[in-house]
């Protein structure tokens, strides 16, 4: 590996071209968190040009890891970009803005001085090979539009801004071509000024500022070149040099080491990208979601759950690509790299079914149970069974054992703190013994402590009707529990009613009751301080402090499509009834047609009610 300090431009001085290997990632360099610091490193030294202070010390812009790569005779020279590539790329397009920027101030020598860092020239350099830096497959045509274009006006007319009926903002054009109009106003800005006032050295020629300037470019700004040579481990270069721009996700680093195996290996990298690995190069699997305190990418928490799927051990999600490189040197569990990339795009498949559930699908029920209970642990078992193949039909038994398992533990108050080592474990006897359905079933009931037991229906009934329910239970969890039983309510000629709008829970004995519902005995309720300040055995102060424990429980709750107001929500039965019938034609509700009045009586019988057709949707076993 030769390592030197060399000017900015003396990388794009020969007729060279620098490939971004096709699975690293797409161009990710964003406004404020690299173009601004960027273009603050660049105008500094433009300034210092322009005030004279030309023995300033240079400024270094970071280190590029470059790889031979065999090039045909008659061909332009070739090199692999093995790190450096956000900056590289940037570097062209703000050349190409500043190219243009020189054009259209008629300095057309200027600009074709410039141009001639961006396109090779001559013999061999016809197509894509005319360019200096040829971006990964996802990002060459804007690439190709930012360095073809030639002016700002052509490449406006190729991305115009374009609205949504009534947005404010415009919608985002292509990341290199807002990259290239960033520094395109920043360069108006510094040689031609803004609303501030006038332009540094505003007193000499703009051509003699531009030439500066570039100048500047060529002398003041240096990057380090690591060449590697053949006997070097690009992997482990790229792995310690990441630290600097975007950091990587752990999936750009599994990329990068799968790739490099493959290339190894003689294995085609193109074919395999294409056939299994550009779907994880999609914005889906960037988009960051919740687990636990933190926010993840879907791809990390993809590979973790895949990982741990395999070994059925704990994979923390910041040791993932360490924890990946140990299991495949040691292990050794694909045959060849493409046996391995058939197997993560099959489980990335997998992975996608469980956390963007389809309607129809076999694991819609178990999916959207595990969203609402936010239970992410049993992901490694899941994708263990999806892996082995298990059959559809097997899917309602397997969804039936773990919402009873999970969702009778949260109406029991139970903790979820050993659900990563009891699925684990089941996955490791997946692994080991081929279990299905009813061996899932048969392990979980077998184990009696606290941390791990699946409720019997006794334990389950006490917590269904006495359990204040918002204490084990969250909004989402409770609308997910009373939709499903809703759902119990539509008979075989009854037509399923589509709800779109978000649906609310409502106390159909009102939390603020007080005031319009009397005591069993026709007395009026007590505030909490008039019940603090009651003497021990005060009969109304009895009968409120069960009130108040009652209308907490599941048998008092409902579901419904609009929000009823406060003072209908508070009114006395006679005046709710008929409000919340209106505001929901859901079949649980319609059942109370037939309650004359609403007590607690009445809340205990509609408690067991539900509780019946619970023990149905979730039996234990």
């Amino acid at each position: 590996m030769k390592a030197n300090a060399v000017p900015l431009l003396a990388i794009f001085e020969k007729k060279m071209r620098l490939e971004v290997p096709l699975f690293q990632r797409q161009y990710v360099w964003s406004q404020e968190q690299q173009w601004e610091p960027l273009w603050e490193d660049i105008g500094r030294k433009f300034a210092e040009y322009l005030e004279g202070r030309k023995d300033a010390p240079v400024h270094f812009l970071g280190a590029m890891v470059l790889d031979q790569k065999q090039t045909p005779t008659t061909h332009v020279e070739r090199r692999q970009i093995i790190d450096g590539q956000q900056r590289l790329t940037t570097l062209q397009l703000f050349l190409a803005a500043f190219r243009d920027f020189c054009r259209e101030h008629g300095c057309e020598d200027l600009a074709r001085e410039c141009e001639a860092f961006t396109l090779n020239r001559g013999m061999g350099t016809e197509g894509d090979d005319r360019f200096k830096v040829w971006p990964t497959r996802l990002d060459r045509a804007q690439f190709a539009d930012v360095l073809g274009a030639g002016s700002r006006a052509a490449l406006e007319k190729k991305h115009p801004l374009q609205y949504r009926k009534y947005a404010r903002k415009p919608e985002p054009r292509p990341r290199m071509v807002e990259a290239y109009f960033f520094f395109r106003q920043q360069l108006h800005d510094f040689f031609v000024g803004d609303a501030g006032g006038k332009p540094l050295a505003h007193e000499t020629h703009m051509a003699h500022r531009l030439e500066e300037c570039f100048t500047a470019l060529k002398n003041a700004l240096q990057v380090v070149a690591i060449d590697l040579e053949q006997d070097d481990d690009a992997q482990v270069i790229f792995e310690t040099l990441n630290a600097r721009g975007e950091p990587l996700l752990p999936a750009d680093l599994l990329r990068n080491f799968i790739f490099l195996r493959a290339a190894r290996r003689g294995e085609p990298q193109e074919v395999l990208y294409e056939a299994h690995w550009r779907r994880f190069d999609a914005d889906f699997w960037r988009v960051q979601v919740k687990q636990g305190r933190l926010l993840r990418p879907r791809s990390d928490l993809f590979m973790q759950h895949f990982l741990s799927s395999r070994q059925g051990v704990d994979i923390p999600v910041k040791h993932l690509f360490v924890e990946y490189k140990y299991w495949i040197d040691r292990h050794r569990p694909f045959a060849t790299v493409e046996d391995e990339l058939v197997t993560l795009s099959r489980q990335g498949e997998d992975f996608r079914r469980l956390i963007e559930p389809k309607r129809g699908d076999a694991l819609y029920s178990l999916a959207t149970f595990l969203e609402a209970f936010d239970v992410r642990t049993c992901y490694p078992l899941l994708l263990a069974l999806l892996d082995v193949g298990l059959p559809e039909a097997d899917w309602l038994g397997v969804t039936r054992a773990l919402q009873s398992y999970l969702l009778r533990r949260a109406i029991c108050g139970l903790t979820t703190k050993n659900y990563n080592r009891i699925f684990l474990a089941l996955t490791r006897s997946l692994r080991r013994d081929a279990l299905g359905a009813q061996q899932v079933i048969s392990q979980l009931k077998a184990s009696n402590v606290e941390s791990a037991e699946w409720p019997t229906d006794e334990d389950f009934r006490e917590a269904w009707m006495t359990k204040h329910a918002y204490q084990v239970l969250n909004n989402p969890k409770l609308v997910w529990l009373l939709s499903r039983l809703n759902e119990t309510y539509l008979g075989g000629k009854m037509e399923v009613l589509s709800v779109s709008s978000a649906l609310t829970i409502e106390h159909m004995m009102p939390q603020a009751w007080v005031e319009h519902w009397p005591l069993a005995d026709g007395s009026p309720g007590l505030s909490a301080s008039e019940v603090w300040a009651t003497t021990p055995g005060d009969v109304r102060a009895s009968a409120t402090r069960n009130r108040n424990a009652v209308i907490q429980t599941i048998g008092n709750l409902t579901i419904l499509t609009q929000a009823l107001n406060s003072s209908a929500s508070n009114a006395a039965w006679p005046v709710k009834k008929p409000e919340l019938l209106k505001h929901s034609l859901l079949p649980i509700n319609q059942q109370l047609l037939a309650n004359e009045m609403w007590d607690e009586g009445a809340i205990a019988d509609r408690g067991a009610q539900l509780f019946a057709r619970a023990l149905q949707l979730w039996p234990r076993g």
